[in-house]
Parts: C-alpha cells; structure tokens; sequence
C-alpha cells in the first residue's frame, strides 16, 4: 500500500469527492495492484523499502546496521589479534547465522562477506607462502584463486548474500583467465609470456573483462526496474567489470611501454593522454546509457592523468598543473552527479525504442 494512501482515500471520502464505499474499493484496488507489482523473489524488507534511485544497493536499512556492524568489526579484528587466522573462521559463521541468515542484516552480511573474503586470501597466502616455494608465478596465482568460488558457493548458498555471488562468479572468471594464461604458457614453454607478448595479453584480458562486462549486464537486463536482488549482485559486479573493463582498454593504450603493463607511464604523452581521454569519455556514455556510475568513477583517475600529462607537455609549473587538474576533474564528477539524469534522458532518447524498453526508466 502507497504510504498515506489510506488517509488520503478518507480524507478525499469526508470532503465529498468520492464515497465512503468507493474509497474501501479504491484502498482495495491499490492494495491488490501494489501487492501483484512486487516481484516473489523480493523479501519483506525490500518490498516495504522501495529505492527512489535505481542504482542505490540495499545494503543499509538503518542506523541500527551500522552500529552492529561496528561491533562485527571489534569483534573480528580482536580475536584475529588474540587467537590464530583460523579462529576467526567460526566467529564469521556465527557472527553470519545469527544477523544475516535469521535477522536478515543488511551491512552485517556485507561485511561478514568481505571479512570472509579477506579470510580466504589471508589463509591462501599463508599456505601457499609455506608449501609453495619454487612454484611458478602463473600456478602461484592459479591456486591463490582457486579457493575463493570454491568456499563463496557454500557461502552464498547459506546465506544468499548479493556481494558473497557478485564475488563468486567475479572470482571465477578470474580463475578462468589465470587458467587461460597457464595453459598457454604450458603450450608454448614461455613462462614470461604475459610481458614478452603484450598484444595477444591484451586481447585476453579485454576478451575477459568483457565476459564479466557481459555477466554484470545480464543481471541488470534481468531487473530494469531495480527491484530485486539481481539489481543488487549486479552494482557489486559493475564495480569489478568497469575498472578491469577500462584497464585492459587502456593497456593497448600504453602496450609500447618499456616497462611493460605500466598504464601510467612517464613516456607517456600528448597523443596517449588524448587516448585516455576519449576512452573515459566513452566509459562515462555507457555508463549513462546502464545507468551505472561505476562507469564514471573508474575512470576518474585516469582522466585526472590524462589532464596532468596534457598540462605537463605544455609546460605549465608542476604547482599549477596539480591543482587545475584536481579542479577539471571535481568539476566533472560534479557535473555529472548533478546533472545525471538530465544527461541520461539525452544519451538514451538517441537509442531505438526496443532498446530504451530493456533500460532502467529515465527518471
């Protein structure tokens, strides 16, 4: 029911502009129509807080998440300091069942989610640091990945975290390409592969971002609307597809580089800047067109590199250039959080209707 829409009925009922009884018919109808809009997949929760911006993740209901989730932080870190790293283990379990498996907690199930995560790679770390001496560096990161969608699927199959299935399928395709790269290395006996064939690196890791590019994007197709929890896993996987999708951009950007992979590299110059540029910009469309600033945000640093590197070619004093370049780029991010909707409303009535229908709603 529409919040206040019964007092409304009433009071539109007591001044005579409809009867008592159309006003009962009326509550009944919106109540009907507002209960058949609410997709099943959506708990009781999210379906008394609908969200006003399409992009805003429900993950904080209240000031009471965030105190619990101060505690969970405590928690952690002081039995991470007085007992070993697998201690901390059965205090995420616990900490999980109790506030997000039965009381359904917001932010605790996000950060029970990350400490899991962090968990992983801490004891990955640890034992590969022990038992893996003389491994190679491609198996090295083969079986530091490993772990991670192999202990998230248990994870998010007891706990139906958005983060926890937006880390495992992120995490999988990670695995995937680390896998890619060992067998070519196995094929062809090159265990420098990665640096002594930049392009064909590049062209694998673009093919892979644009994977999870593609994965992120079919979540969103799933909920135009931003309704259910598909909107959710995919805010998390954007803020993994869009700066892994921007890099292996810019790699064949600065492929050139002596030092190999450096994308901010001090031989760069006016032309690679320019690039940069025009790459950011376009990232910054397609992120109005999806209606996700992750787009945006990601490419803030390299478009304040690219301005530093144009305003160094023409020479201006270093403590110029710094604070102009800090300046263009605020001036931007403000511009465009302002001004988001009415520029979303120009880039997406450029597109056909068939497509405009798949998009979240222009507000």
């Amino acid at each position: 029911m529409v919040p206040n829409m019964k007092a409304i009925l009433a009071g539109a009922a007591a001044e005579g502009i409809i009867s008592a009884s159309q006003a009962e018919q009326l509550q009944s109808y919106i109540t009907r129509r507002t209960s058949a809009a609410i997709p099943p997949e959506m708990d009781t929760a999210e379906a008394e807080s609908p969200v006003g911006d399409t992009e805003t993740p429900r993950f904080v209901r209240g000031f009471h998440d965030v105190l619990i989730t101060i505690g969970i932080v405590i928690v952690l870190a002081g039995i991470w300091g007085v007992s070993t790293v697998y201690g901390v283990l059965p205090a995420i379990l616990i900490l999980a069942e109790v506030l997000v498996r039965r009381q359904r907690l917001a932010l605790p199930a996000v950060a029970l989610t990350v400490a899991f995560v962090q968990w992983i790679a801490v004891v990955a770390a640890l034992v590969l640091d022990t038992d893996g001496e003389g491994i190679r560096p491609a198996v090295y990161a083969l079986l530091f990945v490993l772990p991670f969608p192999v202990l998230l699927a248990p994870f998010y199959w007891r706990y139906r975290v958005p983060l926890s299935l937006a880390l495992l399928l992120m995490t999988t395709c990670g695995l995937g390409l680390v896998a890619i790269f060992n067998v070519i290395i196995a094929a062809t006996g090159d265990p420098s592969f990665i640096l002594n064939h930049r392009t064909a690196t590049s062209v694998i890791l673009l093919a892979a971002a644009l994977a999870l590019f593609a994965l992120a994007l079919s979540f969103d197709l799933k909920d135009p609307a931003r309704m259910t929890r598909n909107s959710d896993v995919a805010f998390w996987m954007h803020l993994g597809a869009a700066p892994a999708l921007l890099y292996a951009m810019l790699s064949f950007v600065f492929i050139g580089d002596a030092a190999g992979f450096t994308v901010f590299s001090e031989n760069a110059g006016s032309l690679e800047a320019f690039l940069v540029v025009v790459i950011v910009a376009m990232f910054m469309g397609v992120g109005l067109v999806i209606d996700r600033r992750a787009f945006v945000t990601s490419g803030l640093l390299s478009l304040g590199f690219a301005i530093y590197k144009l305003f160094e070619r023409a020479q201006m004093e270093l403590g110029v250039y710094v604070f102009v370049t800090l300046l263009i780029v605020g001036l931007v991010v403000l511009t465009i959080g302002v001004g988001w909707p009415w520029f979303r409303r120009g880039v997406v009535s450029t597109l056909p209707l068939s497509l405009q229908a798949k998009l979240p709603p222009l507000r």
